[in-house]
């Protein structure tokens, strides 16, 4: 059994559908912004506290829509596992209402044929489905 590493994501979109993604400094991997707790943090306080420092995206713990707990390999840790608690921002986001910060060494939009080449981590592959397809459906 794997090492786990505990984290909240989010998925966020804007007004086309787009998903918002990013990749870490030293890193080639796309993935939803978030990251781990500080002592005492929900999971939803948690992201929005990552959401803030990553992407400059102000939003309230309490209006992130839970999705569900996931599991998946970690994109950047290997050997671990990421579990992750996973929650949509509920009102679409203007590509001006976010910025790059903290460890964010890139941001871009991406549509659902746009991410399907892109090197994404293994947790992408779970939740922009989720998304899309309800968007869809």
């Amino acid at each position: 059994m794997s090492a786990e590493v505990h984290v909240s994501a989010a998925v966020v979109l804007d007004h086309e559908g787009r998903a918002l993604l990013v990749r870490k400094r030293g890193t080639h991997t796309f993935m939803q912004p978030g990251g781990k707790p500080e002592p005492d943090e929900t999971p939803a306080e948690t992201l929005a506290r990552e959401l803030f420092e990553e992407v400059g995206l102000s939003v309230d713990a309490a209006s992130l829509e839970p999705l569900g707990q996931f599991r998946a390999d970690a994109a950047n840790e290997p050997g671990f596992t990421v579990v992750a608690h996973a929650f949509r921002v509920r009102e679409p986001v203007a590509a001006s209402d976010v910025t790059i910060g903290a460890e964010i060494e890139e941001l871009r939009w991406f549509g659902e044929a746009e991410a399907s080449v892109l090197p994404l981590a293994p947790l992408s592959h779970v939740l922009l489905p989720l998304v899309w397809g309800a968007s869809r459906g």
